[in-house]
């Protein structure tokens, strides 16, 4: 679903519940990771994370963009347009919007490998793995006070 084909989407949603024209600016927006929408206060624009089509279905889709359209609408009228006031629960439960967005599934490739360097003493062999690079000219084996290398780094 492209940005123009979810104005389209909002503009029949609000139509077609609220009884009122949607007259601003309804797009995806990537930078959302842990809500499905967000109604701008200043702009009136409404941003949906993709992942609300993309991870999910249409149905859920629709009930964020509903979810967000209760908060415009009132809004735009000057009525209470927060989650817990009474006038959005009721609004909100008449057109059937989602009260909670889902939880988006994390992407298992943005999930950091952790680096691993391991350090040997040259005297008794003890072995030391610690997350970052040290100063093997500094510091030294804590069990015979020897010389410290490094003998490799890998990702975790």
């Amino acid at each position: 679903m492209t940005d123009e084909q979810l104005q389209t989407l909002v503009e029949q949603i609000s139509l077609e519940f609220f009884h009122q024209p949607f007259q601003h600016k309804a797009w995806f927006n990537k930078r959302l990771k842990t809500t499905g929408g967000r109604y701008q206060l200043q702009s009136h624009n409404i941003d949906i994370n993709p992942k609300m089509y993309t991870a999910f279905d249409e149905v859920n889709l629709i009930g964020v963009v509903k979810h967000e359209l209760v908060h415009y609408h009132l809004h735009l009228r000057g009525l209470p347009y927060q989650h817990k006031d009474q006038q959005f629960k009721v609004l909100l439960a008449n057109v059937g919007g989602s009260r909670f967005a889902p939880q988006v599934p994390s992407d298992d490739s943005a999930r950091k490998l952790q680096l691993v360097v391991e350090y040997q003493c040259q005297n008794c062999g003890q072995t030391y793995a610690r997350k970052r690079h040290i100063d093997t000219k500094k510091y030294v084996c804590g069990k015979c006070k020897g010389h410290l290398v490094e003998i490799g780094s890998k990702r975790v």
